[in-house]
Order: structure tokens, then sequence, then C-alpha cells
């Protein structure tokens, strides 16, 4: 940049002028809002004021160089998704624990689902670069862990780690692209971190196959923690010389000098929301593993440790919106409520809890299983089935971005109407195709449906839930009480409540199938197994290794694959009838327009909410993220 090009920029920061971005991390300010401006600059967070100065010294090739590496750390955690997939089964299995691998998976659901809020204030509060740190840190951790561990209670604990640092990564790669690009341009590149699964759903089982051929399930943890900080080089270096760059152009001042321990600490507590955080990511924990652990329990349901667990989650639970109420409590609330009275907000949230929670009873995490043992098929085979789901939904995703963008009258809830029906039918499809004589290309093809319906629903339904947040806290008749304050005041919040909530489903569906398939399959086990092998039960429910080591056709692999075939029917069973809730959510939401002039106007049309129009800032960015 020139001196003449630095002047201009210092230029921005004279006291009473309005901001003006050139990306869209700032947008253009109304004159009138100038003074209200300055009165709120006090309020503005270090991490946001750090990448205000930055997002101005961007120059054309360090965008491109920061954008190659969002695109790199998006294909590696893409890719490493889809080889440990493949290699969770044997992990678990080879601490003779198969059964647990669903607890795995609440785990990462739990925290999945309440990391994204308190991420994403990291940011704001500390700075981009430094939030990214942490989520790099946290990964690297968990696949060493992972990589090392004895036993399954270890294995799940690494998964905690991973969880925040994955997600996180993913929340933090959609603020910078919010940072650092207008809105033109923002559909298309929040979709970036997504678009790598449309390689990576091929070739992840294919490397998890030959890892397991040539090595251990080990390595296919551990290389990640080499690779994946080499892919977030290039940008960790990019925001730190344009951290210097802003420095020597006096667009950014040394952070502000802190006041006592004490009153720096309530700040942070405040800030961060450290109780309604507490409240439910225990509540949730509390809940939802007891559910999965239940089959191991002698007394079962009757065993008062696991009841008391689940008594005192939801105690936590209605404890949390209490908290979150009273803004001497929580004066900047994990999820604030009065967004839960616009019916749109509530509706869209709720499919996406439904919808997700469909996809983890159905699909994950035995469907995977099932393949293998009751089928027969191959690692390289029975991998591409299940991430099938990963592919159609983000060609979806992309396309419905594309077509919302596009079309004359841009309404996003037929297409939300449309994802519902696509997925229940293939739910429906996997019913039909649930019987051992099953051709790959009819589970491909309900896999694909089902991928597809997910993508319309989930990039429609956010983009609705964040027009429902900008009308709603503007005193709108979308049922909401006025909130005040700008159109986009609170659509970041309300994004992450959606993502929070597809998290929640996400973890509950894995407790409800990890809850129908401990109390099944040792059972049907017991019942169906030549009296030679009744005792060797528990061995084959506890690992898919010892179960696919009986001989296809055998007396033996065919009482297993009876036992795994009647247990996933149930389960789809399961999932169809919570399909109910998820038409029934799409046909709830109200129907916005989407005017793509200037600023996007969002306006509600023909369901009773009124014909308000209010103006979205510099408009809503797609972003499409699976678990």
């Amino acid at each position: 940049m020139t001196a003449a090009g630095d002047d201009d920029a210092r230029a921005l920061l004279i006291p009473g002028q309005c901001d003006i971005r050139e990306y869209g991390a700032i947008t253009a300010g109304d004159p009138a809002s100038c003074g209200s401006s300055s009165a709120a600059e006090s309020d503005v967070q270090d991490g946001v004021r750090r990448i205000e100065a930055v997002s101005r010294t961007w120059s054309k090739w360090g965008l491109v160089i920061a954008y190659m590496s969002i695109f790199l750390m998006a294909f590696t955690v893409s890719l490493e998704g889809q080889v440990t997939y493949s290699l969770s089964a044997f992990a678990v299995s080879s601490f003779n624990n198969h059964s647990l691998l669903s607890t795995v998976y609440v785990v990462q659901g739990v925290v999945n689902a309440v990391i994204k809020p308190p991420m994403a204030k990291i940011a704001d509060v500390f700075g981009r670069l430094e939030a990214f740190c942490i989520s790099i840190i946290l990964c690297i951790l968990g696949y060493i862990q992972m990589a090392a561990s004895q036993n399954v209670q270890t294995y799940a604990s690494a998964q905690i780690l991973y969880s925040a640092g994955s997600t996180g990564l993913q929340i933090l790669q959609q603020v910078f692209i919010a940072d650092t690009s207008d809105f033109l341009n923002r559909a298309l590149f929040s979709s970036l971190p997504d678009s790598p699964f449309l390689v990576t759903v091929w070739i992840g089982p294919a490397i998890a196959a030959a890892i397991l051929a040539n090595s251990s399930w080990r390595v296919g943890y551990a290389i990640w923690a080499f690779i994946l900080p080499i892919a977030f080089l290039p940008l960790a270096l990019s925001l730190f010389l344009n951290g210097r760059k802003a420095e020597r152009m006096g667009l950014l001042t040394k952070k502000r000098q802190g006041g006592p321990a004490k009153v720096t600490a309530k700040k942070l507590f405040h800030d961060l929301d450290v109780g309604g955080t507490l409240l439910l990511s225990a509540g949730l924990s509390l809940i939802l593993i007891p559910l999965t652990l239940v089959s191991r329990s002698p007394s079962g349901w009757h065993d008062p440790k696991l009841l008391a667990m689940i008594l005192t989650g939801i105690v936590l639970l209605i404890l949390f919106p209490l908290w979150e109420s009273r803004p001497h409590l929580a004066p900047h609330p994990l999820l604030p409520l009065h967004l839960l009275k616009s019916r749109t907000f509530c509706a869209g949230c709720a499919l996406g809890f439904f919808y997700f929670a469909v996809f983890y009873i159905a699909v994950q995490p035995y469907f995977y299983s099932y393949l293998l043992v009751a089928l027969n098929l191959p690692v390289s085979r029975a991998g591409p089935v299940t991430q099938t789901f990963s592919f159609a939904s983000t060609i979806s995703a992309l396309l419905a971005s594309l077509l919302i963008r596009r079309l004359a009258v841009p309404r996003p809830r037929p297409f939300i109407v449309t994802g519902a029906v696509l997925y229940t039918l293939a739910i429906l499809i996997l019913l039909h195709t649930r019987t051992r004589a099953a051709s790959v290309v009819s589970l491909f093809a309900a896999q694909t449906v089902l991928g597809a319906g997910a993508g319309l629903m989930h990039v429609a339904t956010q983009l609705l839930v964040q027009a429902a947040a900008t009308t709603t806290t503007s005193g709108s008749n979308d049922g909401g009480g006025g909130g005040g304050g700008g159109g986009q005041q609170y659509v970041g919040v309300a994004t992450a409540s959606f993502l929070t909530l597809v998290q929640v489903g996400g973890a509950v569906g894995s407790a409800v199938s990890g809850a129908v398939w401990g109390r099944l399959v040792p059972g049907k086990l017991r019942e169906y197994l030549p009296e030679h092998v009744k005792g060797e039960a528990d061995k084959i429910y506890a690992s898919v290794v010892v179960a696919c080591s009986y001989a296809w056709g055998s007396p033996e692999r065919e009482a297993i694959a009876r036992s795994y075939q009647e247990t996933i029917t149930v389960l789809l069973w399961v999932a169809l009838v919570a399909c109910g809730p998820v038409l029934g959510m799409a046909l709830l939401v109200g129907d916005y327009r989407l005017d793509g002039t200037g600023k996007t106007s969002v306006r509600r049309v023909g369901d009773g909410d009124g014909d308000g129009v209010r103006e979205v800032g510099d408009g809503v960015g797609f972003c499409f993220e699976r678990a």
C-alpha cells in the first residue's frame, strides 16, 4: 500500500467520522448514526477492534494467501473426518467396547453444541489469530491423545479436546470470511469450507483402508497433528503480519490496559457467559450420556446413579433459561430469550434439531457397522455408502445457495419444504432396502436423497433464522418483542443458536441410537446364536472385528447379521417417526422474501406475519456445517 493509501486509511479513524469498511467487516455508516457509534465505541471488544483495523490492510495477494490457507485447513479437517470416521469403530473395538461408539458421538455432539458461541466470543474478546491458535492447539492435543489412548475412557476424553478445536475452526472460518468479504461474494465464500467434502468423501475411506492394511488405526489419528498446523501457517502469518502493518499505519493501537484482576475476571465471565455455558453443557451431558450407558448397567433404568445424573441434568437445563433471562447474571446471554418469541426462529431451530437427530438415529453411528457385519461390505465400500450423505448435502447446499440468490423472487421456504419431503422419502427408502438382499446402488440412492434433503433444509433454514432475527429484533410482527438496535445485531447469535441446536439434535440422536442398540443387540445375539457360541455373545457385541471374523454364510454370521438387521430396522422406524416434526417445522417457518437490491431487504409474505420490510445490513451469508 502506498503512503497515500496509508494516509487514506488513517483518515478513516478521525474522530467524528463514520466507519467505512472496504470488505464487509465494517458497513458504510449512516451519518445519522455517527453519534450513537461514538457512544457505543467503548463497548467494542479488543478482538473486534483488531480485525476491523487489519481488514483495511489486506492486499489482493494477501487475501488470496489467507483464503488458500482457509481452504487447506478445511480440506485437512474434512479429510481427517472422513478417514477417522472409518477408523473409529476399529479404535473402540480395540478396547473391546464397540458398544460405546455412540457414547463417543454423544460427547462430540455435546461439545460441538456448546462450543460455538463461546469460541465466537473468544474471537471477539481476544482476537481472530488468538482464537485460531487456541483451536489448532486443542485439535493437536486431541489427535495426540487419541493416538496414544489405551482405553475407551481416554479416547472419549480426547474427543472433547478434538471436538472443541475442530468446531472452533469451523466457526472461526465463517467469522473470517464475514470479516473479509462483501455480501455479493459471501454466499460463495462461506461455502468454501464445505467444498472439500466433494473430494474427501471418496478418498477418505480408501486412505483409512490403506492405513488399516499397512499400519495401525493410531497412525490415522497421529498424522493430523503434523498436517493441520502446516495448513494453518499461511493464515497465521497473514493475520500476524497484517496486524503489525495495521500498527505501523496507526490503524491499531495497543490493547487497553485491564483493571484489577477481579474486575477483569468478572468482565470475562459475563462476556463469555460462563455460567450459561456450564449449565447448558453440564445439563446436556448429564442427560444424554447416561442414555447410552443404561444398557451396561445391571439395574438398567433402575440404576440410581443414572437416574440421579438424568434428574440433575434436567434441573440444570431448567436453570439455564432462568440464568439467561437475568441481565445482571447474563448481560451477554448465550441465547437471548426474546428471540424465542419469533415463530420462524423457533421453528427453524427446532427443524435443525430434529433433522440432525434423525440422521444420527438412522445413519450415525451404527449404520456403518451394519454394512460391515450384516451386508459384508469391505471398508472401502461401506465408507463411501455412509459418506455419500456428506457429498450430496454439500452439492445441494451449494445449488440452493446459488438458486436462492439468483431467483427473481428469492424465497427460502420452498427449499425447506422440498428438503423435508426428500429427507422423509430417504428414510422410507432405507426402510425398504434394509434387507440382506439390498443392493449397493439402492443404498447409495437412499444416502443421496437423504443428503440432498439435508442440504436444501440446512442452508435455507439458516438463512430464514437470520432473517427472522433481523426483523424480530426490530419490533416487527413476527412475534418478537422489539429488541432494538440495528438489523444485524442478533444475526450472529441467531446463527450460533441454530447451529447449537443442530448439534444438540445430533447428540440426542446418538443417545437414542445408543440406547436402542445397547438394549436390542445383546439380547438378539443371545437368542439367535448357535448354542456352542452363545457364550461369545458379549465379545461379538463389543467388537465389529470379532463379529466379522465369522465366515460369511456360516450359522454364526447369519445370527449376527440378523441381530444387526432387526435392530437397524427399529432405528429406522424411530427415525421415520422423528421425521414428523421435521415436516411440521418446515411448514411452520415464515415465508420470507429476500430482495437483493443493494442491502438485502427481508419481507415476510403470505404467512400471517405481516408485510414488514427490514434492511439486513450488508446481507445474510450462507454457511453449511456438518458434525
